[in-house]
């Protein structure tokens, strides 16, 4: 009996950072309230504490899950690209226009970039920890990887990515938007 206690407590505590990291990326660090987190796990705000000692600590899981899901998306297609278009490949999926309305489940760091410097710091050392994946993501898809100047070309490429995916989110001008991913896009793009 204990063994399926235990699951379900698991599972349940899973749906809650789930939808925390959802919360996070629509509404941002202030904006997620425990009540609408735990309401959209489909539970009752009661059982929060069960999970988690304090909101701090659900937002460090949730900006570490929301960070992960994004590694994990680039993992996946640069997985199915050939290697010398990888990051081809990764640079259209992260500033497509998929990507640029989903921002409930697209990239956390776009999303909440501006809010991390005002978080806990459980908060910002999770997001952190995802940054550094993804900046390590992008350095393995570079031609030069391996080489004295990769991991600040990775870096480039990321501050890159974000920055033009949160301003593309930010304008009103959908030709703005839209110029704004193709230049960031085009940059890092070799010719042939």
């Amino acid at each position: 009996m204990k063994n399926s206690t235990t699951s379900a407590k698991a599972a349940t505590h899973e749906r809650i950072v789930d939808a925390a990291a959802r919360a996070i990326r629509r509404n941002g660090y202030s904006g997620a309230g425990v009540a609408d987190i735990m309401k959209d796990a489909g539970l009752t705000h009661g059982g929060f504490y069960a999970h988690f000692a304090s909101r701090q600590a659900m937002l460090a899981e949730a900006a570490d899950r929301a960070g992960a899901e994004a590694v994990q998306s680039m993992q996946r297609v640069t997985a199915g690209a050939p290697p010398q278009r990888a990051l081809h490949a990764m640079l259209q999926a992260y500033l497509s226009d998929q990507h640029l309305k989903n921002i409930e489940n697209g990239c956390a760091t776009a999303a909440l970039c501006s809010e991390l410097p005002r978080q806990a710091p459980e908060v910002r050392s999770a997001a952190t920890r995802r940054i550094k994946e993804m900046i390590d993501l992008v350095a393995r898809q570079l031609p030069d990887w391996g080489q004295p100047g990769a991991h600040e070309q990775a870096l480039v490429a990321v501050s890159t990515m974000v920055g033009a995916l949160a301003l593309s989110r930010a304008v009103d001008d959908p030709r703005l938007s839209q110029a704004l991913r193709d230049a960031a896009i085009h940059h890092f793009t070799p010719s042939d």
